[in-house]
């Protein structure tokens, strides 16, 4: 009978006693494994949708919660701001901007998000097209590779948005009367690109035009949401001149909008994304506390708001970390435990071996075996607890937030696991190892 045999057969001679030393193993295994991926996919996913922004403009409030809005697209906006508060961004001379994008935010599809913007955004965060082409004219819609995969959307489709970042069939759930045209599709980029619905700034406007008093795009409740009166009254026009028959025959002509700069001033956005010409020069540094300063404004760094989650993040990380390691060193102790006191009922068998012509090196051998053996079933078996957990926490993260987390990604570090359980494995089963290999013939045999 080989030594692999053997100290399998004398690890399910005490199958619970095993068990439990497993059991231990792969929960330790299985949460190192798990922090590890949420950690990794965590940061890469900030890091992606950070895209390289300086600075978020937007209505006072939370400076944490606009970013979270307009970069990560979770959460709700902290109100509007008018296009005249900040059409001196978009001047090609100012001194400190470099580039500056908009975004109109309020509406959705099925749960993903409309956002009013313009196509350079795409070069930000580095998505490209799949099929079809960017959007140039209102009511043309490019959409993330997910919205077109879980909607079954394809180039040339018709939908309609609807009122409010909410789920379909949900109470209260209104949908506008304009149909939007599926232009194009993006190709997986990994970033927040993946889920949105991107179309013109105009067509916000005109689509709110159509139902509301205001051309405001939606905000959060929370934020002062200004209440919108869908649809004008019988014989009425709305607050842009038009009716929806006018509006109908306006948006599908065939031209592109007019430049942010040539639009009226009291029209709202949602938020400004800004890229510096230099981040590190001086005006730049103290551009965000000016504005925050002397205008109604309010100016939030992305990467010091993210900053702050991760290090939130960071300090239930620790936490968690210290329970992980306590329960690796008490599973570590199992197994060296376990293994110690089996010695006891095994010396008898042991003395055998030495005397049918076992050495003392082929006895140290089958005890790491089994010690080697528990980490590897350990190993395993909590590999699968940390992708099963992942399983379940990506579903409710795409639910809630409309992120992606693999289950299936496996890590390199997750490989040196294997290593370190290995490790512990053997360290655990080392003193057992050399006290069966001291067995003494005669005198176990005598007793």
């Amino acid at each position: 009978m080989n030594l692999i045999r053997l100290a399998w057969k004398n690890l399910t001679f005490k199958p619970l006693s095993a068990l439990l030393s497993i059991l231990l193993f792969a929960l330790s295994i299985g949460l190192i494994s798990l922090l590890l991926s949420l950690r990794k996919q965590a940061d890469e996913q900030f890091d992606a949708n950070l895209a390289g922004i300086n600075l978020v403009v937007g209505a006072k409030g939370s400076p944490l919660e606009l970013t979270l809005n307009s970069m990560y697209h979770v959460g709700y906006a902290t109100g509007n701001i008018k296009l005249g508060q900040v059409k001196a961004f978009f001047n090609p001379k100012h001194p400190i901007v470099a580039d500056a994008v908009p975004l109109s935010v309020g509406d959705s599809y099925k749960g993903y998000r409309i956002v009013g913007t313009q196509p350079e955004i795409l070069d930000w965060y580095g998505a490209g097209i799949d099929r079809g082409a960017r959007w140039q004219h209102d009511f043309e819609a490019v959409i993330g590779e997910e919205v077109a995969r879980v909607n079954g959307l394809g180039l040339g489709d018709k939908f309609r948005s609807n009122h409010g970042i909410i789920d379909e069939g949900e109470e209260g759930n209104i949908e506008h009367d304009d149909d939007f045209t599926v232009v194009g599709i993006l190709a997986p980029s990994g970033t927040v690109m993946d889920q949105l619905v991107l179309t013109t700034n105009q067509t916000y406007w005109h689509s709110h035009d159509d139902h509301a008093d205001s051309t405001a795009p939606a905000a959060a409740p929370e934020a002062g949401h200004e209440d919108h009166d869908h649809g004008p009254g019988p014989g009425e026009h709305d607050h842009a001149g038009h009716d929806h028959a006018a509006h109908e025959h306006n948006h599908t002509e065939d031209h592109a909008p007019k430049s942010l700069l040539d639009e009226d001033p009291e029209k709202e956005i949602t938020s400004l994304l800004v890229k510096y010409r230099n981040p590190s020069s001086f005006q730049a540094l103290s551009f965000p506390r000016n504005i925050n300063e002397n205008t109604d404004l309010l100016a939030a760094n992305p990467a010091y708001e993210i900053s702050e989650v991760r290090r939130r993040f960071d300090s239930g990380q620790q936490i968690l970390g210290i329970l992980v390691l306590a329960i690796t060193i008490v599973s570590a102790l199992s197994i060296f435990i376990a293994l110690f006191s089996s010695l006891r009922e095994r010396r008898y068998e042991l003395a055998l071996m030495r005397t049918m012509g076992a050495g003392r090196g082929k006895l140290f051998v089958l005890i790491i075996l089994e010690g080697l053996m528990v980490a590897v079933i350990g190993y395993v078996l909590g590999i699968m607890l940390s992708h099963g957990i992942l399983a379940v926490l990506a579903s409710n993260v795409q639910d809630d937030f409309r992120y992606t987390l693999s289950a299936t990604r496996f890590l390199t570090a997750e490989y040196l696991l294997l290593a370190a359980a290995l490790f512990i494995g053997f360290l655990a089963a080392v003193l057992p190892a050399w006290q069966a290999a001291r067995t003494d013939i005669a005198e176990t045999l005598t007793r």
